[in-house]
């Protein structure tokens, strides 16, 4: 589901199998991603590049690990937004909580 690697100090995950994020597999995608941040000081991208459909389920999972990041001095960039998804984020006021990026580039870059 999420597929996660290790680039310099910095954990990249993306979706490889679904192209959405939703009720069906927010508990597992929580898990994945979460578990990154069980180490205090962890930066974390999230590539949404794939991901095409995020209902609220989904946009909890994504507040869930924001603050678990934050309770665990960690960093969340979500990047690669597709416009359909965005504007989702938009509607929701979302783009002002979280930290977006277009690329992976500009997420590390802002660490």
């Amino acid at each position: 589901m999420v597929k996660s690697e290790l680039s310099d100090d910095v954990i990249i995950c993306s979706f490889d199998q679904s192209n959405k994020l939703n009720a069906v597999n927010s508990e597992e995608v929580k898990t994945e991603i979460g578990k990154h941040f069980d180490t205090s000081g962890t930066k974390l991208i999230l590539d949404l590049g794939n991901i095409e459909f995020i209902d609220s389920s989904g946009f909890g999972v994504l507040l869930s690990v924001m603050k678990k990041a934050k309770n665990n001095s960690g960093t969340l960039r979500i990047c690669c937004i597709k416009p359909e998804v965005m504007s989702l984020f938009k509607l929701l006021q979302l783009h002002n909580v979280f930290h977006l990026c277009n690329t992976t580039e500009e997420c590390r870059n802002s660490f």
